[in-house]
């Protein structure tokens, strides 16, 4: 059995795809966060419980576990947490951060 390995390149894919899904249904990343239980908004600490569900299922666990999160959202369940947080300055630092890792990789000298 030729088990897939976590690398940089399904992580990337991820938190694009991550990032157009809450576009397309209108949620943030703390609302996502909130619905999987985790302690904090930022994004490493969302890819790293995603990265624990690659480890004991591949790809089919993370789709698995955001249709479980995407379902919550449709019936509008806001779901238990375990955790409450607020989306704190460091949080806001996280995406200033992936915001201007975006815009360094842009050319505008076109």
């Amino acid at each position: 059995m030729n088990k897939e390995r976590w690398s940089r390149d399904i992580e990337e894919d991820l938190i694009f795809f991550i990032k157009d899904w809450l576009r397309q249904t209108g949620k943030t990343q703390s609302e996502l966060c909130k619905s999987l239980n985790l302690p904090s908004a930022r994004m490493p600490t969302l890819i790293d419980s995603l990265k624990k569900d690659f480890s004991s299922g591949g790809i089919p666990k993370i789709a698995s576990r955001l249709c479980e999160v995407e379902e919550l959202w449709t019936n509008g369940v806001g779901g238990k947490t375990k955790n409450n947080f607020d989306l704190n300055s460091s949080g806001q630092l996280d995406l200033l951060d992936e915001i201007c890792e975006d815009l360094s990789k842009i050319n505008f000298d076109k």
